[in-house]
């Protein structure tokens, strides 16, 4: 049985992974600078729980409303 901590330590570098992973799936579709964004949210992810999924999420809202760039 995992404890408390335990399973926080787990979810923290669960999180940090699928921003890494986000990162690597921005690269591959040309869009370097969310890429890049990504990548310095999943370094911030690993003191700061949480920030990794903000910035996915702005990201993906952002596109969603419809601005004439890509970030």
């Amino acid at each position: 049985m995992t404890s408390k901590n335990g399973l926080s330590d787990l979810l923290g570098k669960v999180g940090v992974v699928t921003t890494l992973l986000d990162a690597v799936m921005e690269f591959s579709r040309g869009r370097k600078a969310s890429g890049l964004l990504l990548l310095i949210a999943a370094a911030l992810s690993s003191r700061v729980r949480g920030v990794g999924f903000v910035v996915s999420a702005a990201l993906r809202l952002y596109r969603r409303l419809g601005s004439g760039r890509s970030v």
